[in-house]
Formats: structure tokens, C-alpha cells, sequence
């Protein structure tokens, strides 16, 4: 198997659970990246973030509001200049939010805000990075698709399944199912616009991991946070052409829309 070689990659939701979980395997490669950009709303009280900061010195912490479109575009010029004329070759859109909510007492307001965090965030840092994984992407020698080339990479959920309906006999969710099957349209649409760039894209199911989002119930889920991340990786490390928009998850297998 490959190994997955990245000159630079951006996390979104990097200061706690999976977010940081990437960051921390990253920085532990035997080749790290030149540039590990971890996104996060706080950077002030992301004191794990800043700890490895202080020990890493290509860890650089990018204040991002995912939700807020003026804070993508100040993180995309600020990682523009951090890569000094160079392109982004991986981008990880974790950052997500979750409502308890059945569908008798979803509202507007909740459905609307994850709604925006879940799947426009994605969408509006994929427009405003493009630039740099286009770049990346025409640093890269050969035609295939890669990873370690150019790729945004959604981080969605089972929950999104609309064949499976993941867990529903222990969280209804509305909001956050509804938001992760829009992000694997989203994420089938970007894969089709952007492929003539060079820039692969998929939507990947993490597992139920014991994060604070994944573990907030009553019932402990079955995955760590290593073991998830250190999935995912190998699966990235494996992925061409021939899975640019799919659906997969931390081991590799294809989950059904």
C-alpha cells in the first residue's frame, strides 16, 4: 500500500475528537507534511492544539468559523500565504455539529444551523479553496487522482444513509441526518465539477467514534478515535480515479446512499 504523501493539509474542527485525532497522525508520519493547517473556531481555548503547536513547528493553527463565510475566505488568503505560492493538496471538512432533536421537536433555527455548519461549510471552503488545490493539483505529475495529489475529503456519517437509517432506534437526529445525506450529494457534485481540475473527492462514514459528538447518549460507541483515524488514513493513502465520488468508510468499504 501507499503511502499517503501530502505537502500540506487543512482539518476543519481540529481542536477536539476526530479533527484533532487527524492532526495528531499527521504530525506523527514518518513524512509529515510540510504544513499541517489545523482549523478551528477558538484557537485561544484550543490549549491540545496549542501544546502541539508549540512542539510542531509546521502545525499552524487557522482561526475558522465554518459557518461564517468571511472567516473562510480570511482562513484561505491566510493559508495562501502560509504556502507561499504553492498549492493545498488535501483538504479534511470534519468540523460538524450535531442537534438532539426527534422529528416532533426539530425547529428551524436547529435545522438551519446545522444545516449550515454540516453541508454549506463544506460547499463555501471548497469554493474558496479551490485556487490552492488546483494549484496543488497541477504540481502533481501524472493524470490520475489522488490523494496525495489534490483531494477535499467530507467527513459525513452513516446517519446520512438514507438506504441504512444508521441508529435510528437510539437517536432520530433529524437535523444531522438530513444534513450528512445533502453533504454526500454535495460531496457526488463536487467530485464531478472538480475532476477536470485533478482534485478527488469522497464522502467518508468515521464509524461511531467516542468523541464528544459520537459518545453524548447513553450507549458507548465502539470505535476509538485512533483506530478510526488511523483507518481512514489507510484508505486515503489507496484511493484513485476510480473512487472519486463514492462513500466510504474508515475501513474502506462502500456504504450505501
Amino acid at each position: 500500500m501507499a503511502e499517503l504523501c501530502v505537502r500540506s493539509v487543512l482539518v476543519t474542527g481540529a481542536n477536539r475528537g476526530i479533527g484533532l485525532g487527524l492532526i495528531q497522525h499527521f504530525l506523527r508520519m514518518p513524512t509529515p507534511p510540510q504544513w499541517v493547517f489545523a482549523g478551528c473556531r477558538a484557537p485561544q481555548r484550543a490549549q491540545e492544539l496549542r501544546n502541539l503547536a508549540s512542539k510542531h513547528s509546521n502545525l499552524v493553527i487557522v482561526p475558522l468559523e465554518v459557518a461564517d463565510p468571511a472567516s473562510i475566505k480570511a482562513a484561505a488568503v491566510s493559508v495562501g500565504e502560509r504556502l507561499a505560492g504553492s498549492g493545498l493538496n488535501l483538504l479534511i471538512n470534519n468540523a460538524g455539529i450535531s442537534k438532539i432533536n426527534s422529528i416532533d421537536t426539530e425547529t428551524l433555527e436547529d435545522m438551519t444551523q446545522v444545516y449550515t455548519t454540516n453541508t454549506v461549510g463544506p460547499l463555501l471552503l471548497g469554493q474558496s479553496f479551490l485556487p490552492l488545490l488546483k494549484k496543488a493539483a497541477q504540481e502533481s505529475p501524472g493524470s490520475g487522482l489522488s490523494c496525495s495529489k489534490a483531494a477535499i475529503i467530507n467527513m459525513s456519517s452513516s446517519a446520512g444513509s438514507i438506504k441504512d437509517v444508521y441508529v435510528w432506534e437510539l437517536a432520530h437526529v433529524i437535523s444531522y441526518r438530513c444534513s450528512k445525506a445533502a453533504l454526500n450529494m454535495l460531496s457526488k457534485c463536487q467530485s464531478l465539477a472538480y475532476r477536470e481540475h485533478g482534485i478527488l473527492c469522497v464522502a467518508f462514514h468515521p464509524g461511531w467514534v467516542q468523541t464528544d459528538m459520537g459518545g453524548s447518549g447513553s450507549y458507548k460507541p465502539p470505535l476509538t478515535v485512533d483506530a478510526s483515524v488511523g483507518g481512514m488514513l489507510k484508505v486515503l493513502s489507496s484511493l484513485s480515479e476510480k473512487e472519486t465520488g463514492t462513500f466510504l468508510d474508515w475501513e474502506g468499504k462502500v456504504v450505501p446512499w
